[in-house]
């Protein structure tokens, strides 16, 4: 386990922790011992679960970039206050970023009801061993679209506070403000552009061919009118300047090269920076929530075989 500063603005909430730091080699639930998680849960019972996909990130960057962020985030928080996290949930909801048969671009994609049950079932055997708090921390912006179902059902019949972070930008700067240098039109936060590989830069630069970056923009799909706009990767379209039309569009219909907007100013630097900023403020949400009142009126996973 690393050691990460605990900043000014998270001491308050962290103080008399170290005793109870000092007794995990990792705050990785899978390094652990049946044992040590039992101690865990004596004082905590909250874990956090990254979340995120495989899948293509154009010619520069490795297939699980999302991943990367979705793990990256999970771990500094667990750092900053003294939580546990699980492994990732690699693999996610991704069927826009196929392409056509035998082109191999490498993406796996889960059926949107194999997400969802899984999803279920790492939540049900999480809830079973005793944790009453369960935050996903997602890295891709399609689980999205398929999820809301089962966190509620989760929700409902278990009683468990059920949390869905979303630490990354497309649309929505957020806590990122002032950090990117693209303007809007060069979408910053859009799939492998300057966020994204400025974090993979900073998580492991082997990782990222930048002799193989380019700068270029979404379009509308051939089979659309150019009455219609298309100026990101969301699903939705703008038409007379409104975007009130959505449809559903596989990823090389408007971008060609895998990648929307420009990661050519990408830095470690800002790729830090933005790890920095994401996983203290989610670390604060998480503090905050451990105060909420949590009764799980069903706890048991019996549903656990086919």
């Amino acid at each position: 386990m690393y050691n990460r500063t605990v900043p000014e603005s998270l001491k308050p909430m962290t103080t008399g922790d170290e005793e109870f730091r000092g007794k995990f080699i990792s705050w990785n639930l899978a390094d652990l011992s049946f044992v040590d998680i039992a101690e865990y849960l004596k004082v905590k019972d909250i874990i956090l679960i990254p979340m995120a996909s495989m899948e293509q990130h154009g010619p520069h960057l490795p297939l699980w970039t999302d991943t990367i962020t979705a793990v990256e985030v999970s771990r500094r928080v667990s750092e900053l206050i003294g939580v546990l996290h699980t492994p990732p949930i690699w693999m996610g909801y991704s069927p826009q970023h196929m392409h056509g048969p035998g082109q191999a671009r490498g993406t796996i994609t889960l059926r949107s009801s194999t997400l969802l049950n899984l999803v279920y079932d790492v939540a049900r055997s999480l809830i079973h061993h005793g944790f009453n708090r369960l935050i996903f921390v997602n890295g891709h912006g399609s689980n999205v679209k398929v999820i809301d179902p089962i966190l509620r059902k989760l929700r409902y019949e278990t009683g468990a506070l059920i949390s869905f972070v979303k630490p990354y930008m497309e649309r929505y700067v957020g806590v990122l403000k002032g950090l990117m240098e693209n303007p809007p039109e060069e979408t910053p936060g859009w799939h492998a552009s300057e966020l994204e590989t400025s974090q993979v830069m900073a998580w492991n630069p082997q990782l990222v061919r930048m002799e193989r970056a380019e700068f270029t923009r979404a379009h509308i799909p051939d089979y659309l009118p150019e009455s219609f706009a298309k100026k990101d990767g969301a699903p939705d379209v703008e038409f007379e300047g409104y975007s009130y039309f959505h449809f559903p569009m596989d990823h090389h219909e408007f971008i060609e090269s895998g990648v929307i907007g420009n990661p050519l100013r990408a830095t470690a630097e800002k790729g830090e920076e933005a790890f920095r900023r994401y996983s203290e403020h989610v670390a604060r949400g998480v503090l905050e929530l451990m105060k909420v009142p949590v009764e799980v009126h069903n706890r048991e996973f019996l549903d656990r075989a086919f």
